[in-house]
């Protein structure tokens, strides 16, 4: 039994929730969200709450309903709040400014890197060595900004690169003579 999956979603006001079949849509104040449920779970709107329920004999079923509930719930968080991730860059040099709506960084190569966002995304650079990525979409936001990370990931030693903002990286002790 999923602890997740029993709970039912409540329905925010000024979120609409519609499903047809397996696809369920959110329209909220920020846009709109669409989401399909897999074949292993059913979904059941009333009363203003959505709940989510596995398929008998399935055998993912138990593995599917749990996410399928919190991918519904994350969708209203999106459509009236928003996700927002914020990456900081530690390093001498290393900075961080808009050009347009394109990110560029200096991170220590002989070349700047640019970053396009995708449409849904919005970068903004409010410091040089900040950087927050925000959005509709919890798994979006979450991808581009590892996307960004990975072009220059913290290093054990000095703890250089660009990392999440509260990151611990631990760091490694140099070599001893």
């Amino acid at each position: 039994m999923s602890r997740i999956g029993k709970k039912p979603v409540a329905i925010i006001d000024g979120v609409t929730l519609t499903q047809s079949g397996q696809d369920v849509t959110v329209k909220g104040a920020k846009g709109e969200l669409s989401f399909t449920l897999p074949d292993a779970v059913t979904g059941s709107l009333k009363d203003g709450e959505f709940t989510v329920a596995p398929v008998e004999g399935v055998k993912n079923a138990n593995a599917m309903w749990g996410m399928s509930r919190t991918m519904i719930e994350n969708m209203i968080q999106g459509v009236t709040k928003g996700f927002e991730k914020e990456l900081e860059l530690r390093g001498v040099g290393y900075r961080a400014q808009m050009k347009g709506t394109a990110l560029s960084m200096q991170l220590g190569f002989s070349h700047d890197v640019d970053y396009t966002p995708p449409a849904g995304i919005t970068i903004e650079a409010p410091k040089p060595t900040l950087v927050k990525v925000s959005g509709i979409d919890k798994q979006q936001v979450g991808q581009v900004a590892a996307e960004i990370r990975a072009f220059r990931k913290p290093e054990p030693y000095k703890g250089k690169g660009v990392r999440y903002v509260g990151e611990f990286v631990r760091s490694k002790e140099g070599k001893k003579k």
